[in-house]
């Protein structure tokens, strides 16, 4: 069995410089007990979190105190071209990391922007399903006083949108860096308090099965094979006229990540110069489910219709 050693890329553990107490409450012990968080990166950015020869993951273990560890590349979260990030420590040395890897990847976003409005991004937190109903509360208590204490938008995927045999859903939490930092401490400090979410630290990282275009059951082990033909996999090419690739993409990759996120499918672009044949539009390889491949297909193309009405005005 792989061990969560084999299946992460990261530093060696820094060491575990403690943070300064926090203030005494009943909450305190929580805070001490070591949990972790999961989140999503571009392949892209992962590199700049890794650094040169690994130097600014281990600065910023060095930093918080907290563990950082990288799902390899190449093995991304299903449906999407992202690979994982878990943070693990106490919960100050956690929010610590969180914001060094956070503040890093938006400097790098929008260095190139003089606005003083802070951006607002999108941050997805990757919760196993069984712990996703302490987030909610009853009838979505829980959930609505963590809007309103952070300031941040958070919203849960739907269970039914899970490839077969996925256990854990994402947590999107849209907001500038403060808002979403007030949102993962009362996030994390609620998934805390579920013994079964901390347990589950250890457990290896298991999604590689799905990158190898494996939709059954992880190693073959029970449950049954999908046979819907709604499920399995399938390929389709559409032409975007080469002017418009960069609304497609977005930048730094976002716009495609978030199409790829919302439909579950997988998205290729040609090089520069590779065109459908007797045309200047590039290829656009959409794989996935038959349901996949139709949500991606109708956001691309409302993507370039609205920038080819916008042009005709």
């Amino acid at each position: 069995m792989e061990s969560t050693e084999s299946s992460y890329v990261s530093s060696p553990e820094a060491p575990r410089r403690r943070s300064s107490p926090p203030p005494k409450s009943p909450a305190s012990d929580t805070m001490e007990k070591p949990t972790y968080v999961r989140f999503l990166v571009s392949n892209a950015a992962a590199g700049s979190v890794i650094g040169k020869g690994g130097a600014t993951i281990t600065d910023f273990q060095s930093q918080s105190g907290a563990r950082i560890q990288l799902s390899r590349n190449h093995e991304f979260f299903p449906g999407t071209t992202d690979r994982i990030i878990m943070v693990s420590g106490s919960i100050n040395e956690i929010l610590k990391a969180v914001d060094l890897v956070l503040a890093k990847l938006l400097s790098e976003l929008y260095s190139e922007e003089t606005d003083d409005v802070e951006p607002r991004t999108k941050l997805r937190l990757v919760v196993p399903n069984s712990s996703c109903g302490g987030i909610i509360g009853k009838g979505g208590s829980t959930i609505k006083s963590f809007i309103e204490g952070s300031q941040a938008g958070i919203k849960i995927s739907p269970q039914d949108n899970n490839y077969f045999g996925l256990n854990d859903r994402l947590v999107t939490v849209t907001g500038n860096l403060d808002e979403q930092m007030r949102a993962v401490d009362l996030i994390v400090s609620k998934l805390s308090e579920d013994p079964h979410y901390t347990q589950s630290m250890n457990a290896p990282f298991s999604y590689p099965a799905y990158n190898a275009m494996s939709y059954g059951p992880p190693n073959g082990t029970g449950g049954k094979f999908q046979n819907n033909k709604e499920d399995r996999s399938n390929s389709v090419t559409i032409g975007v006229a080469d002017s418009h690739i960069g609304l497609v993409v977005g930048r730094g990759g976002r716009t495609i990540m978030e199409i790829s996120q919302a439909s579950g499918a997988r998205i290729k672009i040609s090089d520069r110069g590779d065109f459908m044949s007797g045309t200047t539009d590039r290829k656009v390889t959409i794989t996935g489910s038959q349901r996949a491949i139709r949500a991606a297909e109708s956001m691309i193309l409302q993507k370039v219709s609205y920038a080819s009405e916008r042009a005709m005005e």
